[in-house]
């Protein structure tokens, strides 16, 4: 069983951009070259998208790979399949990275536990509910990516296949 997704590099600096492509490989078992763009979101900056079919958990393996560079944006999704919820991950230098199951209709799945611990710190007086819930559906990130997304419409697309 396969599953499909997306990867949306919004913003690299252009010496990143080739290990972008390796830890990419990497995951997916196969060459990668991706087609760059200048981001004018962010000048001096490079973005690249592309579409991929691989086994579930490749979009969380994919964001692993690309964690930890401090200057990348990029948004990591896969689609929901028969045993399988959806994934999507957002990262951003500022806010790290965030990570949401999605339904089959590409809502945003949330843990009753992840829930109730919200409304905890709440009812604690160390947050507000309404902020909490927005962080849970990963506002913050949607809010800082926006303009990432805005700028790469009309960007091309890839589809790049895992080797089994």
């Amino acid at each position: 069983m396969t599953t499909r997704g997306v990867l949306y590099v919004h913003s690299a600096p252009r010496a990143l951009c080739p290990h972008v492509e390796w830890a990419v490989a990497g995951v997916l078992g196969a060459r990668v070259n991706l087609d760059w763009i200048r981001q004018p979101a962010a000048p001096g900056t490079w973005r690249a998208e592309f579409s991929w079919q691989a086994e579930p958990g490749t979009a969380s393996k994919l964001a692993s790979a690309l964690r930890g560079w401090d200057l990348l944006r990029f948004e990591v999704t896969s689609e929901p399949r028969a045993g399988s919820e959806g994934e999507r991950y957002s990262a951003t230098p500022d806010l790290g990275i965030f990570h949401a199951v999605t339904g089959v209709h590409g809502d945003i799945l949330i843990p009753e536990d992840r829930l109730r611990a919200a409304l905890a710190r709440a009812q604690e007086g160390g947050s507000d509910l309404e902020a909490e819930i927005a962080r849970l559906l990963g506002k913050p990130w949607d809010d800082e990516l926006e303009p990432f997304r805005y700028a790469g419409e009309g960007a091309p697309v890839r589809w790049l296949h895992q080797v089994v």
